[in-house]
Parts: structure tokens; C-alpha cells; sequence
């Protein structure tokens, strides 16, 4: 049995559509809040009628400003109000969003903005600006909720929505183009990840310019008709848990970093929360454990990418195998492919790929063609199941040679997951000698674990090949502004025994 599963179609987008239209229908006739702010002392709130009206007042300053459809606009907004207002308003009214973490320096914003060539930059006092003629607009609530409501455009559902850069962990940021139909994919997975209903409310515990923010902490709930919470600007992990008890949040979505450091934490009965999500990076299986032991509710996976979003997980109906990231799905199309682009057997290891017919696609990198032929491989490594589940196996690039064999990361990285005083690790190849390559390990811990401890934990579950020549701690392993493990950057950090 090959290494393909397709479970198409996906519902067929209008031919005049617009994707904020289609995460509003239903505000207008829910009375009820759409989003909360959460500071440790009080709350920021807009219901879903003040969500609509501000959208559509703000389309309505963006257009006086001389703006017209397929314009870009440079989002340096942080944790705020104003975010999802200007995000969702500039596509109401048919112009780009391109969101930007507010972190990014002066010069790093400057030179990303040459690639989208913004005609506006919206920005919040504070964020550093990048050198750029484009003028400026500040967010003004008070003068949008004003404003009469910008008429809705509408058209071909395969046009520019938004602009999203990836994270850059494999070299320079790229400019990913979205269309509006990437809302449609979507909807998959409100079942079949997210278990997510109107009833709910669902805390997002990152920043509104990430993707993974975007889509399930703010797009997916009000597409539904639940309640977002997103805490505000600077909110430590371990102000989370009184935060999700008071807000009685339903579902937690993080990143597996975040749920490290709250297992550090002193939580506090939940009992509002049905279960939580995680994307971003691997899920380990002892983490998953150690959630469900301390809070008593599931931790489930999905994995994706900024060019197609997720496209397998496990979910409330059906768990992931021990192991493994889940399942596909329903409505993708996906293959684990060989060098020539032809699906593997189950049971071995290949390359994740996504149908180019997928709604959720990109539409392209700006400055490259768009995807082109059956498959866009995603440079996942990662194996299939007799029964579909897929097991990832980490980038395709980062698999590291081992004697000759071919190893995954995350395979090394399991071993050590369940080891005390270890809250995270990466596995990589170094050169101690020019010419010379060994495993090594990199972990996170409050003090040194002797060697030995760390080698013993290797000979328990790793063959003598695949276990670490070096061990090596940090006070913290090289991440993205977004938690991204930067696997790369780890041999710099190599010491050589003294």
C-alpha cells in the first residue's frame, strides 16, 4: 500500500467571494463577545456586533486614504484590539494585509518591506518602523466606529487576501501570498483538530502576527461563532493558567514550548477546559502524557507550515497513535514522497506533499512562480502507517547521518523527554575536527545532568548508532520569535570537552 491519501473535495468557494465576509456571517446576528484582551488585571472586550462595525468603518478610512483593491498594507500592530480590526477590514474593502511581528527591529522590518511594497503602514506607537515612503495610519477606534460601513469586495476567490513571511529558520524570511479561498480550507479543521464549536471559548496563548495566532486563536473561532482569547502584550507562561481559569476558557492553543513551561507551573483546577491544541513544532509524546496526567484533557497535535497552513492531526474524536503526529484530514490530498517524486510504501520514509489543488495553498512566494505540478513537497521527512497515521520525522534537511545511516532528530530527541530537570532538547551534528562529524545534544535544564545520566537514558531506547557522542546544556536552545526551534544554529553553540 503507497503513501497517498486523498479524501477531496473541498467544498467550492463562490465566484465572488471575500474571506473576512465569510469569518463574519454570522456577527451580525450573534449578541455575544468575539474577543477578549486578557491583562492580569482587568479585560479589553469587542462583541461581535462592535467586531463587524468597526471592520466595516475601518475598510471605510483605508479606502479614503487612496487605497484600491490589491494595495498592501504593513501591519506593526502588537497584542491589541486594532490587529484583527485592521487585518480583517483592509480585506473586507479588497486590500492586502501583510501582518509583521512587532519584535522585528528597524532594520529587519526594512529589509522584508522591499518585497511587499506596501502602500500604507499601519502602526502602533512603540513598534519600530522600517525606512519606507509609505505613509502612515494610526489606529483610531473611536473615529472607525464612526464612520459609515465600507461596501463589501467581492470577487474571484483565488485573489491576493493577505501576505505572511515564514519564520526564516532555514535562511531569509519569504513572502508567502495567500488567497482569499484559503479560509475554506479551514473548516476541516474545526472538527477535525480543533473540536471546536460556538459554544467555545478558545485562549490563544501567542501573538496576533503569527499564523498559527491568526487562523485558530482569531479566524477559526469567529468563523463558528465562539470567543477568542488572546493575552495581552508581555504575559508570561506562568501568568497563563489564572488567566484561562478566569476567562473559563474551553481550549488552550500553544506551542509545545509553552506547554513546557507551564507544566512548570502551579495549575490551578481548570474546569472549563475540554482540551488543548498544539502546532508550531513537534509535539513529543511524553509531553502529550504529562498534559493529559496534570490537567486531565487531551494535547493534540497538528502539523503544518505558513505556505498551506495545518493539513493533519489528531483531534478530540480521534487521537493520534502513540507516536505520531495523526491523521489527514478529510478534504486533502497528500503524499509522502521518494526523489522522483512517486509515493513510498507505507512504513517508509519520505517526503511529506500537498496536493497544488488544495485551497489552503499559497499562491506563491512574491518573486517566485507560483507551486507548479501535482505536488508542493513541504520538506517534512515523515513516514505513514498502515492506517494512515503519519509519524513526522522533522525537516528533510535536518535528518542527520549516523554512520552512514539516516536518523531523525526527533527520534534522538524522544529518547531523553521523559529524563528529570530536562525541559527541552535538540538533537544535531557537530565537527570536533575538521572533518569529523559526531551526534551531539543540546539541552535545556535548570543545572548540569552528568553525562553519564544523559548516556544511560540513550542506551535505554536508541541503538549504539544513534546515540549522542556529546551532550552539551544551554540556559536556552536558539528559537524564532514564534518558539521555531533554529536546529542550524546549534553547532555554534559547540564546546569541545576540555
Amino acid at each position: 500500500m503507497l503513501s497517498e491519501i486523498d479524501t477531496r473535495p473541498f467544498p467550492v468557494a463562490p465566484q465572488a467571494f471575500n474571506l473576512a465576509a465569510h469569518v463574519l456571517a454570522r456577527a451580525a446576528r450573534l449578541d455575544k463577545p468575539a474577543l477578549t484582551i486578557l491583562h492580569p488585571d482587568h479585560d479589553e472586550t469587542l462583541t461581535y456586533s462592535d467586531l463587524l462595525r468597526l471592520t466595516q468603518g475601518c475598510a471605510t478610512a483605508l479606502l479614503a486614504c487612496g487605497l484600491i483593491p490589491g494595495d498592501r498594507i504593513l501591519l506593526r500592530l502588537g497584542n491589541t484590539l486594532a490587529f484583527p480590526i485592521l487585518y480583517l477590514a483592509a480585506i473586507w474593502a479588497g486590500l492586502v494585509p501583510v501582518p509583521t511581528s512587532a519584535a522585528l527591529t528597524a532594520a529587519e522590518i526594512t529589509r522584508l518591506v522591499p518585497r511587499v511594497a506596501p502602500k500604507l503602514i499601519a502602526a502602533e506607537p512603540g513598534i519600530p518602523l522600517p525606512d519606507h515612503p509609505a505613509p502612515r495610519l494610526v489606529p483610531d477606534l473611536a473615529l472607525w466606529s464612526s464612520l459609515p460601513p465600507a461596501p463589501l469586495h467581492a470577487g474571484d476567490p483565488n485573489r491576493e487576501a493577505y501576505v505572511i513571511f515564514t519564520s526564516g529558520t532555514s535562511g531569509s524570511p519569504m513572502a508567502v501570498s495567500h488567497a482569499h479561498r484559503a479560509i475554506l480550507a479551514r473548516q476541516t479543521m474545526h472538527r477535525h483538530w480543533e473540536g471546536l464549536t460556538e459554544a467555545d471559548r478558545l485562549l490563544h496563548a501567542g501573538a496576533l502576527n503569527w499564523t498559527y495566532t491568526l487562523g485558530t486563536g482569531l479566524l477559526d473561532p469567529w468563523t463558528v461563532g465562539g470567543i477568542a482569547l488572546i493575552p495581552a502584550d508581555g504575559t508570561p507562561p506562568s501568568q497563563l493558567p489564572a488567566l484561562m481559569a478566569r476567562a473559563k476558557a474551553s481550549i488552550l492553543a500553544a506551542t509545545p514550548g509553552v506547554y513546557r513551561q507551564l507544566l512548570r507551573t502551579d495549575i490551578p483546577p481548570l474546569p472549563h477546559l475540554r482540551h488543548a491544541l498544539s502546532a508550531g513544532e513537534s509535539l513529543s509524546h511524553a509531553l502529550r502524557t504529562q498534559w493529559r496526567a496534570r490537567t486531565g484533557t487531551g494535547l493534540h497535535e497538528a502539523l503544518g507550515m505558513s505556505e498551506v497552513s495545518t493539513y493533519l492531526s489528531g483531534s478530540p474524536g480521534r487521537a493520534a497513535p502513540e507516536g505520531s503526529a495523526g491523521y489527514t484530514q478529510p478534504g486533502r490530498h497528500i503524499a509522502i514522497l521518494d526523489d522522483t517524486g512517486h509515493p513510498v510504501p507505507r512504513g517508509q520514509p519520505g517526503e511529506l506533499a500537498v496536493s497544488t489543488a488544495d485551497p489552503g495553498l499559497m499562491r506563491g512566494y512574491l518573486g517566485h512562480p507560483p507551486p507548479q505540478g501535482r505536488w508542493f513537497r513541504t520538506g517534512d521527512a515523515a513516514t505513514m502507517a498502515p492506517d494512515g497515521a503519519i509519524t513526522h520525522l522533522g525537516r528533510k534537511d535536518d535528518l542527520l547521518n549516523a554512520g552512514g545511516f539516516r536518523v531523525s532528530p526527533a527520534e534522538i530527541e524522544a529518547a531523553f523527554h521523559d529524563l528529570p530537570g530536562l525541559s527541552a532538547c535538540a538533537a544535531t551534528q557537530v565537527e570536533p575536527t575538521p572533518g569529523t562529524t559526531i551526534l551531539a545534544l543540546f539541552f535545556e535544564s535548570p543545572c548540569e545532568i552528568a553525562a553519564s545520566t544523559l548516556q544511560e537514558c540513550a542506551e535505554k531506547a536508541l541503538a549504539r548508532w544513534k546515540q549522542p557522542r556529546h551532550y552539551q546544556r544551554l540556559d536556552a536552545l536558539p528559537r524564532t520569535g514564534t518558539g521555531k526551534l533554529i536546529r542550524k544554529a546549534l553547532a555554534a553553540r559547540y564546546r569541545r570537552p576540555e
